[in-house]
């Protein structure tokens, strides 16, 4: 089906696709005939949440979030056997008890199939805490750059971006417009596979806090100018997500947009999908993400006028979405609690002298080839210039003179005659501890190249992201770092 859309097609997509925009009715208190569909919003207690919780136990922990305002998200199980999300808020982050509560019930009034939906909070004392409905089956991050079974089929990222729109479009029309920070974090699988954007992005995270936490190579550009969120700021970070869906990767928009201006869409469409989709469906996305990432904000749609693009395109919408994502119906994903090892735990707390102490410890035992070769290479001049620097920077990184081991460590590797991912390893660190994370990240993976099996590589990006506060992305590459290590321990 191209680009435009028949009546016939219209009314065909109408009787299959489950509370549609021209349905939106549907899209409320928990959508028609919903069984055990959630109460109203209402105030939990501290001490309810912390039994629902075990004590905001660390193995509890969902996601943590935010830079100036940080946050931590705990699954938890309520009294009633109900599974929810307690998103718990840093104690500064909302002085103003009454301006959290009226801002919490707001988004709280809010029911939609849709919506990952808030059904209550909590304010005692300096604690501020929001309660939504638990979605089992992961992020759309997850399905998305992090699959381990099967890729995304093109007819799931179509229906996500469809029900992503019609989420922010049901939002606009309850005067709920602005969310901040929208992101493939965002956007949860339930119990059936559908996707619903969470509704803990529709209240910032603080007060005063910031809006984006991400890269600011994906914010967008009248926030940068302004530090506002708008509906159309909003728009745009849409646009970024639905160059996720058709790339699979984060690609910041400015290198995408020069893809499209070259005609080069096909570049952006991800491989996995192994050309599983029609060009007419690829460059309706590419035109809609177009609009949406003009720099101009007035020049991009609103999210009613998205929702009726994307309808045109919908693919198998007789299936249900947990038959297109692979999951057993009705059950989560199995996610096993992730065991750290002690390199692990240094990441995950930016533990810099810790770190520094392990990779001092591990030396150049993972190198691999790099003996042989100098055994050959010895004798020539180069070579003996080449080693000294490593040498050099050695001595620097064991004193804690990381400046001293950045210079030496890159005058080895300009040398080009020996690759060394442990030596990329030593000058990511001293870039860290020289706070220059995004320099360090490009050493890290570029240790991963050199060495694919060396799970230290993913451990360091993983300390890079941390330090960059792409949380998200962070935590799934040390879950693929720690997986890496405990497959290497068996063998």
């Amino acid at each position: 089906m191209g680009a435009r859309c028949s009546k016939f097609s219209i009314c065909w997509f109408h009787s299959h696709l489950k509370a549609s925009v021209l349905e939106s009715s549907d899209l409320e208190n928990g959508g028609k005939g919903e069984k055990n569909a959630w109460p109203s919003f209402g105030e939990f207690s501290l001490e309810q949440l912390k039994v629902a919780t075990s004590g905001f136990s660390s193995d509890n922990i969902v996601s943590e979030h935010g830079e100036k305002a940080p946050n931590v998200v705990y699954k938890g199980k309520l009294d009633n056997d109900r599974w929810v999300a307690v998103k718990r808020f840093n104690k500064f982050a909302w002085p103003d008890s009454r301006q959290f509560l009226e801002e919490a019930k707001a988004v709280g009034s809010l029911r939609s199939e849709r919506l990952a939906n808030l059904i209550g909070c909590c304010c005692e004392g300096d604690e501020r805490l929001l309660v939504a409905e638990f979605m089992p089956n992961e992020t759309l991050a997850k399905h998305l750059f992090h699959w381990e079974n099967q890729p995304m089929k093109w007819a799931m990222r179509l229906r996500v971006a469809l029900y992503l729109a019609q989420a922010l479009e049901y939002c606009s029309s309850k005067g709920r417009a602005l969310y901040h920070d929208l992101n493939a974090y965002r956007i949860l699988f339930d119990n059936d596979g559908n996707p619903r954007l969470s509704c803990f992005g529709l209240m910032k995270n603080s007060r005063d806090g910031k809006s984006y936490s991400t890269n600011l190579a994906f914010t967008p550009p009248e926030y940068l100018r302004t530090g506002r969120v708008t509906p159309e700021s909003v728009v745009y970070s849409f646009g970024t997500l639905l160059l996720d869906l058709m790339s699979g990767k984060h690609i910041p928009p400015s290198h995408a947009l020069d893809l499209i201006r070259g005609k080069n869409f096909l570049m952006l469409m991800d491989s996995a999908l192994e050309g599983h989709f029609s060009n007419e469906d690829g460059m309706e996305l590419v035109r809609l993400a177009s609009r949406c990432l003009q720099y101009e904000a007035r020049e991009r749609p609103n999210a009613k006028s998205l929702v009726i693009s994307l309808m045109s395109v919908q693919k198998e919408a007789e299936v249900p979405s947990h038959v297109l994502m692979g999951i057993p119906h009705g059950t989560a994903s199995s996610k096993q609690p992730l065991s750290l090892t002690p390199f692990g735990e240094a990441c995950m707390r930016i533990d810099l002298t810790a770190i520094h102490e392990i990779l001092e410890k591990m030396g150049y035992k993972d190198d691999e080839g790099i003996a042989n070769e100098l055994s050959f290479q010895m004798w020539t001049s180069q070579m003996q210039e080449t080693l000294n620097s490593k040498k050099h920077g050695d001595t620097a990184f064991r004193a804690k003179d990381f400046a001293t081991a950045i210079d030496c460590y890159t005058r080895f590797i300009d040398g080009g005659t020996i690759v060394s991912p442990t030596v990329y390893a030593r000058r990511c660190l001293s870039f860290l501890m020289n706070d220059r994370p995004q320099e360090a990240l490009g050493d890290a993976m570029q240790a991963q190249v050199v060495s694919p099996q060396w799970p230290t590589a993913l451990y360091l990006q993983a300390t890079c992201l941390f330090s960059l506060g792409m949380e998200g992305d962070a935590q799934e590459t040390l879950k693929d770092g720690t997986n890496l290590e405990a497959k290497r321990s068996k063998n």
